[in-house]
């Protein structure tokens, strides 16, 4: 056999199919090496486009605008944050905004519970699935369309003070117990599913058992499902909160002179064009949801996201 011929016996890697089995046979016997290759591209995108996005936002938060020509100038000072933390009505601003977010979390909590709690373990499993698309369909709606539907619901003749008008009593109007209301209903899906999970992982047999040791319905939900549906409950309040906490159009379209923190960074990025003091400003939500979640993952929530 000649030294150009090659050997039949013993397939080349000089062809695309022998790289292929070569990086196969690499893969297999390096399954972290596997991982690596898999997460590669998403964690790339999230390094990029959102690590770099957050990192843009820090930086600019350290510049300043020019008062005349109204230029950002790469000028680094803290005087953004110096203005935040120094004048009350931002303090303000940022209590009512957590006021709001934690609000929003607790009556949707409120809701869902009982909602899940019927869904999961009294329905039948036909009625199961269609609660759960009936629950998902308010999603498929436009965010703006069920907003603009409570502004007209909350209107001076709206359906709500028509039915309350018999009464002698009127509805909340436009503010801030109409913004709550408004991200209450809006959210109220991503708190439900949650919770409905966590109640399905609960076995039926639990229940029983409690009730065989002649435990009544309220101690059996404090004793034993309370404690094990609270991962569920802090997964939901995580969407309710972090959703509610960075709202502005809610308050645009129904809350009237009510202002919250993500509106002030509305105003100065599209109204002041303040560019490097609404990058201050959109600092606190972010911060708020880093500790949020830094409190969060010790109640094992995360792993039920």
């Amino acid at each position: 056999m000649t030294a150009g011929s090659a050997n039949p016996s013993r397939p080349g890697l000089a062809g695309p199919g022998g790289l292929a089995r070569a990086a196969s046979r690499v893969l297999h016997a390096h399954p972290r090496l596997r991982l690596v290759g898999l997460l590669a591209a998403p964690m790339l995108w999230l390094v990029v486009a959102y690590l770099g996005a957050l990192l843009a936002l820090f930086l600019t938060a350290f510049w300043t605008v020019n008062d005349f020509t109204g230029s950002v100038v790469h000028l680094w000072n803290l005087d953004n944050f110096t203005t935040l933390l120094g004048r009350s009505v931002y303090r303000t601003v940022a209590a009512r905004s957590l006021g709001v977010a934690s609000l929003v979390t607790l009556l949707d909590a409120a809701v869902a519970l009982p909602m899940a709690f019927y869904m999961a373990k009294v329905a039948s499993p036909r009625a199961q699935k269609w609660l759960v698309v009936a629950i998902l369909t308010p999603l498929w709606a436009s965010y703006l369309v069920k907003a603009y539907a409570w502004r007209v619901m909350l209107s001076s003749d709206g359906v709500i003070d028509w039915a309350l008008g018999p009464l002698g009593l009127r509805g909340p109007g436009y503010g801030l117990p109409a913004t709550v209301i408004t991200l209450a209903y809006l959210w109220l899906p991503y708190m439900v599913l949650p919770i409905f999970a966590g109640l399905e992982r609960i076995p039926q047999s639990m229940l029983e058992a409690s009730s065989d040791l002649g435990a009544g319905a309220g101690h059996t939900f404090r004793a034993v499902v309370a404690p094990l549906l609270l991962p569920a409950i802090v997964a939901g309040s995580i969407f309710t909160f972090s959703l509610s906490l960075g709202d502005y159009i809610t308050v645009k379209i129904v809350g009237g002179a009510t202002q919250l923190f993500a509106n002030v960074i509305y105003d100065n990025l599209l109204t002041a064009n303040d560019l490097p003091f609404a990058a201050a400003a959109g600092l606190f939500p972010v911060s708020v949801m880093i500790a949020y979640l830094a409190v969060v993952r010790r109640t094992g929530a995360l792993e039920n996201l």
